[in-house]
């Protein structure tokens, strides 16, 4: 498979970004990095936009990566490095639900699987306004930064297991080509 080397997860809190990143990684034998383990230190201080966005243009340098976080300010320097795109477009209850069941299995605190659990009332804020607010201007940002890649859409959590299937099978050899789920550029 020529594409999937440089794959960048985007969607809301509590879509399943780390979980999705993860299992990418393990079926392509690359690289994942959690934007949330770069970005805060153990005691949540974020690290300054100037070093963060110095840091994940090392990051895309590298010749494979899945790259999960928004991050919305240095979003580009990710979107131009891609060769796909997969915008977890889960409904506003699914990632709702999502969130609570990350806060209830985590607790709270940064977790060695890409996980970190800070749940307040901004993100709860940020959860919710994520349709309306935020998914348009991933959007105009993938149009713009990431003409070429490949853009992905799936939007349940089934849509997405079916995406893996999809992606597992083509790693092995078993079909040509990756379909394109919920959506494509």
């Amino acid at each position: 498979m020529d594409r999937l080397r440089r794959v960048v997860v985007v969607g809301c809190g509590g879509s399943g970004k780390p979980v999705l990143a993860r299992q990418l990684g393990a079926l392509l034998g690359i690289p994942v990095i959690h934007l949330d383990d770069v970005f805060y230190d153990e005691a949540w201080n974020p690290m300054p936009a100037a070093d963060f966005e110095a840091a994940q243009r090392r990051l895309v340098a590298e010749p494979a990566w899945v790259i999960d976080g928004n991050y919305q300010s240095s979003m580009p320097v990710r979107l131009a490095a891609a060769d796909t795109v997969i915008l977890v477009d889960v409904s506003t209850p699914v990632a709702l639900r999502g969130v609570l069941a990350r806060w209830w299995r985590y607790r709270g605190g940064h977790h060695s699987d890409g996980v970190h659990v800070r749940v307040t009332l901004a993100f709860l804020r940020y959860v919710i306004g994520y349709r309306s607010k935020v998914r348009p201007r991933v959007l105009a940002a993938l149009a713009q930064h990431a003409p070429s890649a490949q853009v992905w859409m799936p939007n349940s959590r089934r849509a997405v297991r079916q995406m893996l299937r999809e992606i597992a099978a083509a790693a092995a050899g078993d079909v040509q080509t990756v379909p394109l789920i919920g959506g494509s550029k």
